[in-house]
């Protein structure tokens, strides 16, 4: 199989994923809420299962490193997620709904390293940016299809339950068609014939334990700094019910659009890396800055464009930030690269998401005023410590 119809193919099974997973979490926040939740603990719950879906990287990014489990990973990971979704509308208690939010987080943490370690073998020979975008690309239209599916099911039913259970049919095709990529390929690294970075290193060959690159943590200190002032669309969509700007089944639809933002601007920054680099990730804070200027007023027309620029924002930090890490960490420990980054992100989107949910109940203006302040320090750091390609 040539590398691009491999990267297509595994966009593909992430589309069905993501049919999952975000038809799911386009309704977190009035899901929890309808159960009992208040701000904060959405901001919390929320912001807890991206920093497991993050932090938990650090075991399985250098388990797959040593094992070499790289479609074994993937293959657990993604089950985890596919049957701990139609649970959650099953439910009917906070803290079962709880931990099936942070289980299905959990899921993405066992195969996410693996499964961009495979990706990156293959976007080796499409160009980085590019490869990771039109991957990103396809996974968003999944997140564009699944909220709308939610949408008709919640508006027919007025119901949770059904609206989440359907979400089992595209889990167990994205399942079956992994499985089907991985016999057709079972060792992508065949597609990688050089080590990216091994001109840090001349004359020596990387191994499993040598430390990961400079370029590679100065990278993750600015990546972590745009994180601790990014807020969760669990606290964007609770202040739009909260706040009465539009019915809790609509709240899936415009979801959706965020989505095609987040795909539309993954495709962009993706080309745009592949020329420039790194410099390309001076939007990611910008961006994250006019969110809550925006997204969180009492205005739709405001809200709804705050809540596309946030869904562009994830599509920049899902594809070039992965694009980043290939190009600055060699094979043997590019799994671990991804662990360990995913580890340092998690932490600070933990922290932006209870921060921004603690704010909200107190004030907007000073939740405002906060997410722009850490922006420009992530700015500050960007330009400090300009990470380079190897």
């Amino acid at each position: 199989m040539r590398p691009w119809r491999f990267v297509v193919w595994f966009g593909i099974v992430s589309l069905l994923a993501d049919f999952v997973y975000e038809g799911a979490r386009s309704v977190t926040g009035p899901l929890l809420a309808s159960l009992g939740a208040s701000a904060a603990v959405v901001g919390a719950v929320t912001g807890a299962g991206e920093a497991a879906a993050l932090v938990l990287r650090l075991v399985s990014g250098p388990l797959a490193d040593r094992t070499g489990r790289f479609w074994g990973l993937a293959i657990g990971g993604y089950a985890l997620t596919v049957v701990s979704v139609p649970l959650l509308g099953a439910v009917g208690t906070l803290a079962a709904a709880c931990v099936l939010v942070v289980a299905e987080r959990v899921g993405k943490a066992v195969r996410s390293p693996a499964k961009d370690t495979l990706l990156s073998h293959a976007t080796a020979s499409t160009g980085r940016g590019r490869g990771f975008a039109v991957h990103e690309a396809l996974d968003q239209v999944g997140a564009v299809i699944g909220p709308l599916t939610v949408a008709a099911v919640l508006a027919a039913t007025n119901s949770y339950g059904p609206a989440l259970g359907v979400l089992a049919v595209p889990g167990a095709a994205s399942l079956a068609l992994l499985w089907w990529l991985h016999r057709r390929v079972p060792d992508p690294s065949a597609y990688e014939t050089v080590l990216h970075a091994e001109p840090l290193h001349p004359g020596t060959r990387w191994s499993a334990r040598e430390p990961l690159p400079r370029a590679f943590w100065a990278y993750a200190v600015f990546t972590a700094a745009t994180m601790t002032g990014f807020t969760t669309f669990g606290v964007l969509s609770f202040h739009i019910v909260h706040r009465h700007l539009l019915p809790v089944s609509t709240v899936p639809v415009l979801y959706a659009g965020a989505m095609l933002a987040a795909a539309a601007a993954a495709l962009v920054s993706g080309w745009l890396y592949d020329r420039v680099g790194p410099r390309t990730l001076a939007v990611l804070p910008v961006l994250a800055a006019v969110v809550p200027a925006l997204a969180f007023t009492g205005r739709l027309p405001a809200v709804v464009v705050g809540t596309l620029v946030w869904g562009a924002a994830m599509g920049v930090q899902e594809s070039t930030l992965r694009a980043t890490v290939a190009d600055l960490v060699p094979t043997p420990r590019r799994a671990t690269a991804y662990g360990m980054f995913a580890a340092v992100v998690g932490a600070a989107t933990f922290a932006g998401g209870f921060l921004t949910g603690a704010l909200y109940a107190v004030s907007v203006p000073a939740l405002v005023a906060t997410v722009i302040a850490v922006q420009a320090a992530a700015l500050f750091v960007l330009a400090a410590v300009r990470p380079h390609r190897t």
